[in-house]
This record gives structure tokens, C-alpha cells and sequence, in this order.
């Protein structure tokens, strides 16, 4: 019998790895990603890795021209799988595949659907999210579930980091159940009724914006800590020290200070550069001044800790 093949739907940093994982297990038919603009000089990286591993490559530019491109029929594939695409998808380019289209989502669905599920589980402070594997449907994220495989944050963890380590467990899910529902042995369940997160009553991320990156002290100082992990790679948490604005690339929860009637107000106490919240203290390991290279806060300190109010 000819082994099934797949068609792949991915466009960013999070897709080119995906892609390249999953071509170590299954025969993909082909990719579908965006197409790459003008202004980027960059190459996008799903384009060059389909280009190494020789697969047929489509890039609509559109949910309309995505929609025009099934209409002409040209994948055999049964299954797509979709990860990091960025287009909304049609439900006739879904009908098109007779066992519909497999989304890989970081999170555990139905918490944390839409844009940006990885960013929001940290900032939420939670302690543990996961991958789901959900059957799209026209509902934003709301398909019904395949598989899930929980992940338990580390307390240190960065947006960065906690994307390269659902990335691996994603895959690792996908391996496990993808031949299954593919022979009939796995099939689809409701979210509500078979998810791992704490509640079956859904949470929504959004994108982020420019908005998002300053540093607000009247919040409290676990929750800009957590923002700084967050935001690490985009938007980055900035805020203004000694007249300097700066980027704050690490920061931990101050202990022994009590400075939360002052928000905002930055001091050098015991070598350490700590800035009041409404609640509690934040003490800044690294940062980065405009620029100028990342730094230690003591490097910081050394330099422009006399314009310091």
C-alpha cells in the first residue's frame, strides 16, 4: 500500500524547525507558507528549508488565493498539518482534505486560544501548559482535540525558551499520534470534555504590540517580572534609568526592600539597582542601554549610578 504523505501549512521561525522535524518522520507532499515581501532581505526560513529538502512549495498570499489554489485539486494528501501559519484557513481549503486539517497549538486547549498562547502562559504565572493537537474547525481554535501533552514551566523560563522546548514536544506528540489518526486509531474529542487544563472554560491570547513593552511600576513587581520573560525576544520591556532609556533583559523579585509606596522610584541599595512597584520590589540582573551592548545592572551601576533619583 503507498504510504500516506502530508502537506505542511507554516510560515514563521516556529514552522521552518517544525518542518524540519517532521520531515525526519513523515513524507511531506508539500508546503504552503507565505510569500516572502519585498522588504525583507532575509530569506524566510520556511522557503530556504523547503528549497534543502526539495519540496514543492505554494505561496498564496492570501486566505482567498489559498482558497483559489485547492479549488485547482493539487495534493493527493488525506492530512495537512498546520503549525505557525498565519493565515486564517477557509473551510473549503479544510474540506479538501478528507481527514482535515491537524493544528499543533502551544497550549493546553481550550486555555490560551488565538495569536500568542506561549507569551500569555507566562504571563499569567501559571505553572504548567503543554501542545495540543486540535482538528480545525471554522471556530478560532476551537476544534475538537486529538492529543495533549503537558509541559511544567520552569520559573525562569522566557518566551524564547519555552517556545524551543513546545517545539520539541510538539513534535514528539505529532510522531506518536499522527500514524494513529492516519490508521483510524485515533480519533477527535470535544475540548471540553477530554482537555488537561485546570478548566474547560476558555482563555483568549491576543498579538502583542509596541504598547506592550514599557514597563508600567504601578503594576505589581511579580508581574512585570514576569513581562520581562515574556516580551524577552519581542517587545522587550523598556523603561527610562538615569535619563538613559534601556531595555531590562532580566530582573528578579526583590527580597528585603519595601519600596511598593514608590513606584518607579530606582535606587542603588547593596550593589543591587532595584525599582519600587505597587507591590513589592524589582531588582534588575541585566540590561541593555540604547545603544549600547547588554550589561550586567553592575556594569550599569558603575557607569551612571550617580544620575540615579
Amino acid at each position: 500500500m503507498e504510504r500516506d504523505t502530508v502537506v505542511f501549512f507554516g510560515s514563521g521561525p516556529v514552522a521552518a524547525k517544525s518542518l524540519e522535524l517532521l520531515s525526519e518522520w513523515a513524507q511531506v507532499e508539500a508546503v504552503v507558507t507565505k510569500p516572502q515581501p519585498p522588504h525583507h532581505k532575509e530569506p524566510f526560513p520556511v522557503l530556504v528549508l523547503a528549497e534543502q529538502l526539495g519540496l514543492k512549495t505554494y505561496t498564496p498570499n492570501s486566505k482567498a488565493e489559498l482558497s483559489t489554489l485547492i479549488a485547482e485539486k493539487p495534493f493527493r494528501s488525506r492530512l495537512c498539518i498546520v503549525i505557525d501559519y498565519g493565515f486564517i484557513i477557509n473551510q473549503d481549503v479544510i474540506d479538501s482534505f478528507p481527514l482535515g486539517i491537524v493544528n499543533s497549538h502551544f497550549s493546553l486547549l481550550p486555555e490560551w486560544r488565538g495569536a500568542d498562547p506561549i507569551t500569555f502562559s507566562i504571563l499569567s504565572g501559571q505553572q504548567q501548559t503543554g501542545v495540543s493537537l486540535m482538528v480545525i474547525t471554522a471556530g478560532m481554535d476551537e476544534g475538537p482535540l486529538l492529543a495533549q501533552t503537558p509541559y511544567d514551566i520552569p520559573a525562569d523560563t522566557t518566551t524564547p525558551s519555552l517556545t524551543d522546548a513546545l517545539i520539541d514536544i510538539s513534535d514528539k506528540t505529532l510522531r506518536h499520534i499522527i500514524p494513529l489518526y492516519l490508521d483510524g486509531s485515533a480519533t477527535p474529542a470535544p475540548q471540553e470534555s477530554v482537555t488537561m487544563a485546570k478548566s474547560p472554560e476558555p482563555t483568549y491570547s491576543r498579538k502583542l504590540s509596541k504598547a506592550d513593552r514599557e514597563l508600567d511600576f504601578t503594576k505589581p513587581a511579580a508581574q512585570l517580572e514576569r513581562e520581562i520573560r515574556a516580551y524577552a525576544e519581542w517587545p522587550k520591556s523598556r523603561t527610562t534609568l538615569a535619563g538613559k532609556e534601556v531595555v531590562v533583559t532580566k530582573a528578579h523579585i526583590a527580597k528585603g526592600h519595601d519600596l511598593s509606596r514608590e513606584p518607579g522610584k530606582a535606587l542603588v541599595d547593596n550593589k543591587q539597582l532595584v525599582i519600587g512597584t505597587s507591590d513589592g520590589a524589582l531588582v534588575v540582573d541585566m540590561l541593555k542601554p540604547a545603544g549600547k551592548a547588554e550589561m550586567t545592572a553592575q556594569a550599569f551601576i558603575n557607569g551612571y549610578g550617580k544620575l540615579l533619583i
